[in-house]
């Protein structure tokens, strides 16, 4: 790894202004991937900035356990079938990474003679020792001292760099093998970051640096400890664009790198509600009903197993879209010189276009509403999706749960028309990033409190 670690760390950290990345960043970053003890299925954040790389993973977690698992209660586990579903995660998202199958996919862990176990941890204190003593690298360690989410106190930014090791395998067989080998080395001390780094040299450093928009800009920001949009969409979609809308754009003579096809799990954020960013249809309508939700701080997941959500849009939803790609600032309103424009792209050639305008805008102000543009065309249309379904909210910070316990918030989702809902709910983060995709969503939820986006 001596020869890669430079332009690794480069590409993850940065350049810090003071030489180095804190010690408190880097420990936040230092654990594996725990499953929580109150929750089989869902993996623990000790601390602020690795959900980076948890959420998606927790994400495409869910995808296989609801979607691709025969037994009918997803929310209980074995160990040995954690162990088969955890690797099997990793895997994919390693699948995903690759550029190009011929140059194989690559896992970084620790040298021989290098491997660090932890011992149980207490309360919120890890211990560990360094063993010296040569092993092979899927070694499992004692069961006295199984691995655990808390880093090595006295492991630096520096030995960690020191005391790596990549590997190569050239088919999708070999990986999965490998990667279910491994299963303690992702779970221990560091196993974050050992599967980041494995994503990032298996999609090529070169590859990754073309797809960022910015390449000063670090997948790991050095100060606060959070992931990157690129590092959030490498995981997400094996490409690292800095992007969240649909294809490429033009901008001052720049080509700016957006999402090119339908994600397998989305991604929708509390900044598109604050008007930050618009979130492209690619990521918005993933294939399985499954979203990584965005604050300013953290990732969470929201899901449900109800996959008419996820189906072809119907010509109202279809309509609903054309009409605001004409209304960027989301007024929920047009300018009337683009209703032929909009009636043009959903080819509803209507013959009586003024008579329409007329209908539509009767008191010549210059502008057509949502409302009345759809009950105009599509009158009867119904989008599919049933008027309530079971929801799941996931957070992976202790903190961030009810009682300290990492644990799904269950609730029940009313996703009405865009007349005035008869049920209002309250005013969330949760919901209002929700809305950027169902605009008239209500959220029922079975705690005392709703679920935190932070």
């Amino acid at each position: 790894m001596s020869e890669l670690n430079k332009e690794v760390v480069d590409l993850v950290w940065g350049r810090p202004s003071n030489g180095g990345v804190s010690a408190s960043i880097f420990r936040r970053w230092t654990q594996g991937f725990v499953f929580s003890e109150n929750e089989h299925t869902a993996l623990e954040q000790f601390e602020g900035g690795p959900c980076a790389v948890i959420a998606p993973v927790q994400a495409f977690l869910l995808k296989n356990i609801l979607f691709n698992r025969e037994s009918s209660n997803w929310r209980q586990m074995p160990e040995e079938e954690q162990k088969t579903a955890l690797c099997s995660t990793l895997s994919e998202i390693l699948e995903s990474a690759c550029s190009s199958p011929s140059t194989g996919f690559c896992l970084v862990t620790w040298a021989k003679g290098q491997s660090l176990h932890t011992s149980t941890h207490t309360n919120s204190q890890s211990q560990s020792q360094t063993q010296d003593v040569p092993e092979p690298e899927s070694s499992q360690p004692p069961q006295e001292q199984q691995p655990t989410a808390l880093a090595a106190e006295d492991l630096g930014f520096e030995r960690f760099h020191s005391v790596l090791h990549k590997r190569t395998v050239m088919s999708v067989a070999d990986l999965r093998e490998e990667v279910l080998s491994l299963y303690h080395t992702w779970r221990g001390c560091c196993g974050v970051l050992l599967f980041l780094y494995s994503v990032i040299l298996t999609k090529g450093i070169e590859n990754i640096r073309n797809e960022i928009q910015d390449t000063m800009e670090p997948l790991i920001d050095p100060v606060h400890g959070h992931g990157s949009q690129s590092l959030v969409n490498l995981l997400v979609t094996g490409h690292a664009v800095s992007n969240v809308w649909d294809g490429d754009r033009e901008c001052s003579g720049m080509k700016l790198h957006g999402i090119h096809k339908q994600a397998s799990v989305g991604f929708l954020t509390l900044m598109e509600s604050l008007r930050y960013c618009k979130v492209g249809a690619f990521l918005k309508s993933p294939k399985f009903p499954i979203w990584i939700l965005g604050s300013e701080t953290h990732l969470s997941v929201f899901f449900t197993k109800e996959m008419s959500l996820v189906g072809p849009e119907c010509p109202s939803e279809q309509a609903r879209r054309v009409f605001q790609s004409f209304d960027p600032e989301g007024n929920k309103c047009v300018s009337v010189v683009y209703i032929v424009h909009v009636i043009f792209m959903l080819l509803m050639i209507h013959p009586l276009v003024s008579l329409v305008k007329g209908k539509l805008d009767p008191e010549s102000l210059g502008i057509i509403l949502l409302g009345p543009f759809l009950l105009e065309f599509f009158p009867d249309q119904d989008s599919g999706i049933p008027d309530s379904f079971p929801v799941y909210h996931y957070n992976g910070l202790k903190q961030s749960n009810h009682n300290e316990r990492v644990e799904y918030v269950e609730g029940t989702a009313l996703v009405l028309g865009f007349e005035d809902p008869m049920v209002r709910t309250d005013d969330t983060p949760v919901k209002r990033c929700l809305q950027t995709k169902w605009p008239y969503i209500e959220l029922l939820w079975t705690t005392d409190r709703s679920p935190s986006l932070n």
